[in-house]
């Protein structure tokens, strides 16, 4: 069953081509002029008709982080932690996840106030529930991966939080080309943070669904 390490990796690799993409179309057909300044990702996907597929990648990587979420929860269960850290990291997993659609539904140009929600969402309580993975890392049973996918998880976790507070001090201070940048690299270390997963779920023996338990 190794190959449910592919699920948080083409996460990974989907969500960054496809922002990548949305950004592309933005440069190419003149709605974001990145020679004035560097724009936000939802810049970007604020204009037809890269909003359109801006939407799909949004909604796409919204569904896939669901996924990763569930599965991670119960595979940390299955270890044996049955505790109140991984039921929250599943929370908040899954209100990030739904940040991330809203983000995509409610472009800044249409709803604002919606497209803000969503954005903290994403990123302030993904944030959060990043760090309850680094911290269950260490708690889950022992893996040979254990050490560096620990290391590096922690090290992302820093630079994220890092990079949160440096785009909210930019964007308040009206450097936008600053906290467009951070927002990219903060966006970029989320992937990388989500293809982590798959270090730990190639070690998946089976992954099932029970709706009831027999009598």
């Amino acid at each position: 069953m190794w190959l449910w390490a592919l699920l948080p990796v083409g996460l990974a690799v989907f969500g960054t081509v496809g922002i990548w993409l949305v950004f592309g179309m933005a440069v190419s057909n003149g709605t974001v002029n990145v020679t004035v300044e560097f724009p936000y990702i939802s810049t970007c996907g604020s204009f037809s008709p890269q909003s359109c597929i801006f939407s799909q990648v949004c909604n796409t990587c919204a569904v896939l982080a669901l996924w990763v979420v569930v599965i991670r929860f119960q595979q940390i269960r299955d270890y044996g932690d049955d505790s109140k850290v991984n039921l929250a990291s599943i929370i908040l997993g899954f209100i990030s996840s739904i940040g991330i659609s809203i983000i995509g539904n409610f472009q800044q140009s249409v709803l604002l106030g919606p497209h803000l929600l969503g954005a903290c969402l994403a990123f302030f309580v993904g944030l959060v529930y990043f760090w309850l993975q680094a911290w269950l890392t260490y708690r889950a049973a022992p893996s040979q991966e254990r050490c560096w996918v620990g290391l590096i998880r922690t090290v992302c976790c820093s630079s994220c939080t890092l990079l949160v507070i440096l785009m909210a001090v930019f964007h308040n201070t009206g450097n936008r080309t600053g906290g467009a940048i951070c927002e990219w690299a903060l966006v970029m270390i989320f992937f990388v943070q989500f293809g982590l997963f798959g270090a730990e779920f190639r070690h998946i023996d089976y992954h099932k669904l029970t709706v009831q338990r027999k009598g």
